[in-house]
């Protein structure tokens, strides 16, 4: 039987109007499918009028302007029920999922499903046929735990010889990732490849955990007041008094409000 990263694979990347997973809105986003690794790759493109303004910052990083969403972007409501649509259509295939640091872009999602239909992602996914998302940024510093240096996108396609289209390009950066996962996969088959993108799943999420709060004791000591989040893939709502939200509970923040 063939490995995983042998195997048809799709990727998800998103470009935004900021980092704010809770505030912040999807700009454009890009699903991309290959069957296998010597097999051409089919893209889908969805291009979306946030509803407000695209701060310079963000516009600077990924060059999609007001005028542009404007002129050729579609509602938010279509957009955000189409790419969920579309991940559930790969969910219920079982074909894997491949989201660089996936608590942003599969959270920033989530909210904006929220923000716009009034259902999360998990709703649109149901329980019979859950995402099996597999994270470059997760399984890299799993493999390669005392690697010195960053680990974004553009370092990891250095790192493993892949080649990044026009960066900060939602289906570039996609594709770049999903190659990425293919070459982690291939170059350790023993530590990753015995595993099926069923039990990759959740040994991702306790491997993340552990990478968050390694990194979480270095902010600590460097005197950083930066907090970082140890669920994955997805980030859970929070109150504004930064505890999780438990679903079907009232806080006790809200009872008093």
């Amino acid at each position: 039987m063939a490995h995983w990263y042998e195997g048809p694979l799709a990727a998800f990347d998103t470009e935004t109007t900021g980092v704010d997973v809770e505030t912040d809105r999807i700009v454009s986003a890009a699903l991309v499918l290959q069957p296998g690794p010597a097999e051409p790759a089919r893209t889908l493109h969805w291009l979306a009028d946030p509803g407000v303004p695209i701060p310079e910052a963000a516009r600077a990083v990924h060059g999609i302007s007001d005028a542009e969403v404007r002129a050729h972007g579609r509602p938010p409501h279509a957009v955000v029920d189409e790419v969920a649509r579309a991940l559930a259509d790969l969910a219920g295939a079982g074909v894997p999922l491949v989201v660089m640091n996936a608590p942003y872009d599969l959270t920033l999602l989530d909210r904006e499903l929220e923000r716009h239909r009034g259902r999360s992602l998990a709703d649109h996914l149901g329980d019979d046929a859950p995402l099996l998302v597999l994270d470059p940024r997760v399984l890299d510093k799993h493999v390669d735990r005392y690697r010195k240096g960053r680990r974004t996108l553009t370092d990891l396609c250095v790192h493993y010889g892949v080649v990044l289209g026009a960066a900060h390009d939602a289906a570039a950066d996609a594709l770049a990732s999903l190659q990425v996962v293919r070459e982690i996969g291939r170059r350790h088959p023993g530590t990753l490849g015995s595993l099926s993108p069923g039990e990759l799943h959740p040994r991702q999420a306790v491997w993340h955990a552990a990478q968050a709060r390694g990194l979480q004791a270095w902010f600590e000591r460097s005197g950083t007041p930066e907090r970082v989040d140890t669920a994955w893939p997805l980030r859970p709502r929070r109150c504004g008094c930064g505890r999780r939200l438990q679903p079907g509970r009232v806080h006790s923040c809200e009872a008093a409000a």
